[in-house]
């Protein structure tokens, strides 16, 4: 029963992905909201939210960047691109909000698209990390903006489900990655009490 939870968390899929996503949505929004803050987009700005589950983040980022911006979303779970699909039609209609059904270690988006993107809780299901983080480097543009957001490895630890496909890494670790992939981090914060708190990684382009 764990496994296929912790499965579900890493790609939701038919009903029971559609009740994670709610969860999800519940359980990251403090999260997600402190990551788009940390991105500092303008209004008209162009973001987008990688492996964004529930879909949240989707709505916060419409917000952010207002009826001029565009915002785009790529996830793994077909089931979690029709969620968002059918929640938020009058933006994909306007052209406002583009989803893709896809990975994020090879992300269907131009390279230098993006001004900023977020990406929370996902790191621990992508097994190609240099990947992924050389993936980010490429849509963004030079000037923008990547937030990761992360569990704390010691509490994480000590749920039921990790031990079912979760890879934990320190933040330390994660700069390490990202770093190969010519991102620099520019700031790391915490959200959340005490020693639990969740991590906040804000990378840039290296130069």
């Amino acid at each position: 029963m764990l496994g296929g939870f912790a499965a579900q968390l890493g790609r939701p899929t038919g009903l029971r992905g559609r009740l994670v996503g709610i969860m999800l949505n519940r359980s990251n929004h403090g999260l997600i909201a402190a990551a788009i803050d940390a991105l500092a987009l303008e209004p008209g700005t162009v973001a987008a939210d990688l492996g964004f589950g529930g879909g949240v983040g989707l709505e916060l980022l419409l917000q952010r960047v207002g009826p001029k911006g565009q915002v785009y979303g790529v996830d793994l779970s077909p089931t979690m691109v029709s969620r968002a699909s059918r929640r938020l039609k009058s933006d994909v209609a306007s052209g406002r909000l583009h989803l893709h059904t896809g990975s994020i270690t090879q992300l269907p988006l131009e390279d230098g698209l993006i001004h900023g993107a977020i990406t929370i809780n996902t790191i621990y299901f992508i097994a190609d990390l240099d990947r992924a983080f050389s993936e980010m480097a490429r849509v963004i543009t030079r000037a923008g903006r990547i937030v990761v957001g992360i569990g704390d490895p010691a509490m994480m630890a000590r749920l039921p489900t990790t031990p079912y496909g979760f890879t934990l890494r320190s933040a330390d670790e994660v700069a390490a990655v990202a770093k190969g992939g010519g991102l620099a981090l520019r700031d790391h914060g915490r959200v959340g009490h005490g020693d639990e708190a969740a991590h906040l990684l804000v990378f840039t382009h290296a130069s």
